[in-house]
């Protein structure tokens, strides 16, 4: 038997770029792993908006002096993520929110049809989640206004636009670093705590824009307040916590695979190399 020398095995742990998802992929649609994330992301979503909008209506329900408070929320919100990514990052991967999915789809992480399927699934389920809340609840959850995203009175809509934006880059771009496949090649301890970066970043973005926005950085926590709600306001700003969301995630993508990671750069170099293989033969 032939021994493996120290070049070769260093060559087994160099890192491998993973290939790009395919744009449009009907193959995903026959295998049973398919529906069983899209299920795990509608399932996870419900319980986020459930516990997060319960929380904001019980600290807006308390006396100032009893309640948790904003570091109370934003630790609700944060602290479900990191138990949901880690509950659920084996089997969809943990997106939980359209503008991770999104971001995640322009790095070419994603399938078209799974990035659809998943915020379909992730829209449907906090309306569902927040539905439960006003079941439960109904009494508080119309008085203390449901639990909607909302420009707070003092603040432009142009404000909180970049609020949004800038907060939904700081956890999309986490999401990347955390979850960076070279990384996790390097360090085999990564992927287990990729959750706690990810929550920590959603405690972090809550303290500095809920009391611009009440914090949405997710377009279907956004949306399921806004429908169970049904109020005017809730409505005529629902755009800002889409658009901001969705362009953060569109900078983040951007930044971190095309920027940090040359993935442009790599693409054109392999593409120049093949060429002048061709001309060679």
């Amino acid at each position: 038997m032939m021994e493996t020398t120290d070049e070769e095995r260093q060559i087994q742990r160099d890192y491998v770029e993973p290939p790009p998802a395919p744009l449009i992929d009907t193959v995903e649609l026959r295998r049973w792993s398919f529906y069983r994330a899209i299920m795990a992301e509608f399932v996870a979503t419900l319980l986020f908006l459930y516990v997060s909008i319960a929380t904001v209506l019980g600290n807006k329900h308390s006396d100032p002096c009893d309640g948790i408070g904003p570091l109370g929320v934003a630790w609700a919100f944060g602290g479900m993520i990191f138990v949901l990514v880690y509950c659920t990052a084996g089997v969809s991967g943990g997106h939980i929110n359209p503008a991770v999915t999104f971001g995640l789809f322009l790095a070419r992480k994603l399938s078209l049809v799974r990035t659809v399927a998943y915020m379909v699934a992730q829209c449907l389920g906090a309306i569902c989640g927040v539905g439960l809340v006003k079941a439960f609840m109904e009494h508080i959850f119309i008085r203390n206004g449901g639990g909607a995203n909302v420009v707070a009175p003092g603040h432009s809509k142009s404000t909180a636009l970049g609020a949004e934006i800038i907060g939904t880059f700081v956890l999309v771009y986490t999401v990347f670093s955390a979850t960076d496949p070279k990384r996790n090649a390097r360090d085999s301890y990564v992927p287990a705590l990729a959750p706690l970066p990810i929550g920590f970043a959603v405690f972090m973005v809550h303290l500095a824009t809920i009391f611009i926005t009440g914090c949405g950085i997710n377009p279907a926590r956004s949306l399921g307040a806004a429908v169970i709600y049904n109020n005017a306001k809730s409505w005529d700003d629902l755009w800002i916590f889409w658009v901001g969301p969705l362009v953060g995630a569109l900078a983040a993508a951007v930044y971190h695979h095309y920027i940090l990671r040359a993935a442009a750069i790599k693409a054109l170099g392999s593409y120049r190399s093949h060429s002048l293989r061709e001309t060679e033969h």
